[in-house]
């Protein structure tokens, strides 16, 4: 009898230690707080209560990364339900849905390709974590949508991403790019996924242009090609922000054996130099100049933690970990929807609960419990 009550409680300690080691606090605070229980993400720091086709990919992306089907079917539902009309195969999802002047709806039907990317990943990766032929069929008839619908030819980088399907390539035939829609590692999955289609080429080209639209190192939100020259943006100008401080939480996430990953770590290594001096990240950055002005906020210190784990400043890493620890501990409500998605994708990677391989694959080293 003793034994078998040793055994019993050896038993209850181990469904007790996996359930520790699968559990994701900072995934459940975030679905708690950002996700209704209809699978829409909340971002309440607009006063129209908006929902955007980015908020929808990344949960997508963190729910697989849990484990949590459920969440991630819920996601996918509600996004096909009223971003698109009934299926992703057919149709883009719409960028921002929200309170309108009468009624809660789709604010703006225009796409936005990295939230897009995001979704085509996501859904590659569950299906074949999960063993879904639904989700894999689903992202093969995307991925096709944003080849077709959100790419454009140029003449000297070859088939680019466009940050959507409409609005960006001018009149001139110039293009307005965004270099943080472009993570290396989604971009190598398309890649491999679909050798026969434009990916390898768009691919190849988004590493081109991250490294040449950052001339000193300090990626902009937005640029302007023109030909073979990379010129200020017409309406965002030429400085580095919210949108760039994504460019180097992809690159300091990059497997050590990807395509062009230490070109680009050295490459970008000079904004992890900067937060190391300055003691935090700069909240803008000019890039004709390389000079920068303010503090970014805690997602912006969670966004360089891979990045300063890669170029070997350790100290800097802790010291940005504990500043995002300590606000993501008083964080509350809905109004931070930024911040709190920087720093899962950030703090999910420090914390070893998930990794990209070298063709950009999704290996999930923790959770994905069933």
């Amino acid at each position: 009898m003793k034994a078998v009550v040793i055994a019993f409680l050896a038993m209850l300690l181990a469904v007790q230690a996996n359930a520790e080691q699968c559990s994701w606090p900072e995934w459940e605070h975030f679905a708690a707080n950002y996700i209704d229980d209809d699978g829409k993400v909340v971002d309440g720091s607009d006063e129209r209560q908006i929902t955007t086709s980015e908020g929808q990919s990344y949960a997508m992306f963190f729910a697989l990364v849990a484990g949590d089907k459920q969440r991630f079917q819920q996601l996918l539902d509600w996004t096909s339900a009223n971003l698109v009309d009934g299926s992703l195969a057919k149709q883009l999802p719409a960028w921002l849905w929200g309170q309108g002047e009468k009624e809660k709806g789709i604010i703006d039907a225009n796409a936005a390709s990295d939230a897009d990317l995001w979704i085509a990943y996501s859904l590659a990766e569950a299906g074949r974590l999960w063993s879904n032929h639904e989700y894999r069929t689903l992202s093969f008839y995307l991925a096709k949508l944003i080849e077709r619908k959100e790419t454009a030819q140029t003449e000297s980088y070859g088939a680019v991403l466009l940050p959507a399907p409409y609005g960006f390539v001018m009149d001139d035939g110039d293009v307005r790019l965004n270099p943080s829609y472009l993570a290396p590692q989604l971009l190598r999955r398309m890649a491999t996924l679909y050798p026969g289609s434009k990916w390898p080429e768009i691919e190849r080209s988004a590493y081109k242009l991250l490294i040449d639209s950052a001339p000193d190192g300090y990626s902009p939100d937005w640029f302007r090609l023109s030909g073979s020259r990379i010129m200020p943006d017409p309406s965002k100008g030429y400085v580095g922000s919210y949108d760039a401080i994504r460019v180097y939480l992809w690159i300091g996430m990059l497997h050590k054996d990807s395509p062009h990953r230490d070109n680009l770590v050295q490459h970008f290594s000079m904004m992890a130099a900067l937060t190391d001096v300055l003691g935090t990240p700069p909240e803008t950055v000019d890039i004709a100049t390389s000079t920068w002005q303010g503090d970014g906020p805690y997602g912006f210190s969670a966004a360089m933690i891979p990045l300063l784990r890669q170029t070997d400043m350790g100290a800097a890493a802790a010291k940005q970990k504990a500043r995002v620890v300590k606000a993501m501990q008083s964080a509350s409500g809905r109004d931070s929807y930024y911040n709190t998605v920087l720093s899962l994708f950030a703090m999910g990677w420090e914390q070893g609960r998930y990794k990209f391989g070298p063709e950009g694959q999704l290996e999930v080293l923790k959770g994905g419990c069933e």
